[in-house]
């Protein structure tokens, strides 16, 4: 059979998925059969149906009117000879193997022998549920998220015995339902997307178990550091908290054999009836039962906790599943893209924190927790020891553009596109800046900058410092009018300032005096927390001579500046974030890790709107607020003229991460 042979569906079941389901496919045109076991709730179906056509017509997501949808859809009690034309059925009943085996054994003697029987059982074995049919090869999973007429994805799993045009037909038939289907080849408990969830539920209990950080330390991680929706805990809480209890006492009776015990924070709640939002109160507590108001979470607290902490075991349960040829790669990070609405796929994380960075993280979770499911998948340990670490080294799950290395007399350029490292290396002087670090530094800035593959720059230092400043051997023999004439520096520092592409000071130790100027001209400043920082200049009778007392002073106020640079004393980092002279302060044991994640993020946005917000900003700044504005309106019509932002208009109406050119 091919999908333009299905011409009529049965849904059985019209609960919440199932219902949602037969709106689906009568909005793609179909004829369907909507069945139950009473009237009452088959009528309470077709008003939900009809208030969630009427929302999505107010939004312009349905062109037909609702009547002629809603004449698609002819409801059926029971199960009889009424639905014997249809092609296609598609079961949503109760999470019951009893009552699944029962309506797929009425389905085989009702249909014609080439329709197709799928379940939407999102825990349930395909292969038990076909044995109930003499069509086990017509069996297959069909999953749905819910809301299923607002959510994209939909797993089509295969049982033992389903055939591959069963599964191709399946999946196609999810594409002219308007959604994105992800094929599972090999039939496993919780398909693809809630088997990673699930593990990173386990990571986050352990790690709050253990103390290693609190429940609202994980979850600002998951939130601003990771980019998930909700936190970890949150979702639970919205879910609901019993729902979680039951899911993690049927994992073995699912067939998911492993050495993991319930989660005790979960049991405690459960047991306390604090079941979440449904009743007012779980991890966090809400203003009514079934009154879910977002938690507030300052963002410090995203940085008491490794990230990869969190993902570590979903990344090993991805990389299983990979290396099994249960599903590939691409649809493993399409499921977790659409079904969790991550920013990016679990193996694009991997990438992105280091494959070597994970097989640290699921040792130290073994450790503290003793679970043999942290033993890291032969997959990672291979590609470890091949160097396939993701970004840093050109190769991970995904190839990136070569990573390239030059070394130069006192600066080591180093290209991980889409990202560039300009480290400055004089480590036995603490980077201190000579003219030939500062030539080398603008001729490096000045080959950067046409480069197409390169949208973040980020300037950071070898060994303990970023730059402790000028070099003070250099200046014994200079006299006034060559200070006045040596330029170069300052040259340097306005060119970081007016650059075409985001720069970022990746402040890793020492930054003193011109080392200081150099990171204040850069858009972004984030600080390893064992950086130290000041404008010395004062101690030996002369004065920031770089930008310093000109930038310092519009960062931190002129009170502040005039204390840094009148005493000449360092500021921690800590101290410099308060003052707002850094950005973002990260744990020195995964400093490169942060300044990445970061700049990975700044580098996915549109290169032509980067550089209009950067002038707007600087410009802007420089001048009264009416100059400033429309400075900012020229520049917001002039990229209406620009295919990036034809991209990202289009990347949103299909609700895709968009593919920036800089065109």
């Amino acid at each position: 059979m091919k999908v333009e042979d299905i011409k009529k569906i049965l849904v059985v079941g019209a609960g919440t998925m199932g219902h949602g389901i037969a709106e689906v496919a009568a909005i793609a045109g179909y004829k369907v059969y909507l069945s139950d076991v009473s009237q009452d709730i088959l009528n309470n179906a077709l008003d939900r149906i009809k208030w969630s056509l009427t929302k999505l017509q107010e939004r312009g997501q349905v062109k037909e009117s609702i009547d002629a949808i809603m004449s698609r859809i002819t409801t059926v009690v029971g199960l009889d000879k009424t639905v014997s034309d249809a092609d296609f059925s598609i079961e949503a009943s109760p999470e019951r193997m009893d009552i699944k085996r029962q309506v797929f054994s009425k389905l085989d003697e009702l249909l014609p022998p080439h329709a197709i029987l799928a379940t939407n059982t999102s825990s349930l074995p395909i292969t038990k549920i076909a044995e109930a049919t003499k069509r086990p090869d017509k069996v297959v999973g069909m999953h749905f998220f819910n809301p299923p007429a607002l959510m994209q994805l939909v797993e089509v799993m295969k049982g033992e015995k389903t055939s591959d045009e069963t599964a191709k037909v399946t999946y196609e038939l999810a594409k002219k339902f308007g959604k994105q289907p992800i094929m599972i080849n090999k039939d496993i408990p919780g398909y693809i997307v809630n088997r990673i969830l699930g593990q990173i539920n386990i990571a986050a209990c352990v790690i709050v178990e253990k103390k290693v950080a609190d429940y609202r330390e994980v979850d600002a991680v998951a939130r601003y550091k990771l980019g998930f929706p909700m936190g970890v805990f949150e979702l639970m809480d919205y879910t609901g908290i019993d729902v979680g209890y039951y899911v993690s006492k049927s994992r073995e009776e699912l067939g998911i054999r492993d050495d993991v015990p319930i989660c005790s924070l979960i049991e405690e709640k459960f047991k306390k009836n604090e079941l979440g939002v449904k009743t007012g109160k779980g991890f966090y507590t809400y203003p009514a039962p079934g009154k879910y108001v977002k938690p507030e979470l300052p963002k410090e607290l995203a940085d008491k906790l490794n990230p990869v902490l969190l993902l570590a075991g979903a990344v090993n349960e991805a990389s299983r599943l990979l290396r099994e040829g249960v599903a590939s790669r691409d649809d493993i990070d399409l499921g977790v893209r659409l079904g969790l609405g991550f920013p990016k796929g679990i193996f694009q994380y991997a990438d992105e924190l280091g494959v070597d960075n994970v097989v640290k993280a699921l040792d130290e979770l073994k450790a503290l927790s003793g679970y043999k499911i942290f033993t890291a998948d032969p997959l990672l340990t291979q590609m470890v020891s091949e160097n396939k670490l993701g970004i840093k080294t050109g190769t991970g799950f995904y190839q990136y553009g070569k990573v390239e290395e030059k070394k130069l007399n006192t600066i080591i350029l180093r290209i991980e596109p889409p990202l560039a490292w300009i480290i400055l290396n004089r480590p036995e002087r603490l980077n201190a800046l000579n003219p030939e670090l500062v030539s080398e530094l603008d001729k490096t800035l000045d080959e950067l900058e046409p480069r197409n593959d390169v949208r973040v720059v980020i300037i950071t230092g070898s060994g303990r410092a970023f730059s402790a400043g000028a070099d003070i051997t250099s200046f014994i023999s200079l006299r006034p009018i060559d200070v006045i004439r040596l330029r170069t520096l300052r040259n340097v520092v306005n060119k970081i300032a007016l650059y075409t592409k985001p720069v970022i000071a990746a402040i890793n130790g020492f930054a003193l005096g011109g080392g200081l100027e150099i990171a204040m001209a850069c858009d972004i400043r984030i600080a390893s927390e064992v950086a130290q920082l000041g404008q010395p200049e004062i101690n030996i009778g002369i004065i920031p001579g770089a930008g310093g007392t000109q930038r310092l002073p519009k960062l931190v106020g002129k009170g502040k500046a005039k204390l840094m640079i009148y005493t000449g004393d360092m500021v921690s980092a800590e101290d410099a974030y308060k003052m707002g002279l850094v950005d973002l302060v990260v744990p020195a044991n995964r400093f490169e890790e942060e300044v990445r994640r970061v700049a990975l993020k700044i580098a996915e946005k549109s290169p032509i709107s980067l550089l209009a917000a950067k002038l707007a900003i600087e410009l802007g700044y420089e001048s009264n607020i009416w100059t400033g504005q429309t400075l900012e309106s020229t520049l917001f019509g002039l990229l209406f003229t620009t295919k990036d932002v034809e991209e990202g208009v289009r990347a949103f109406i299909e609700k895709r991460k968009p593919q920036f050119k800089g065109e």
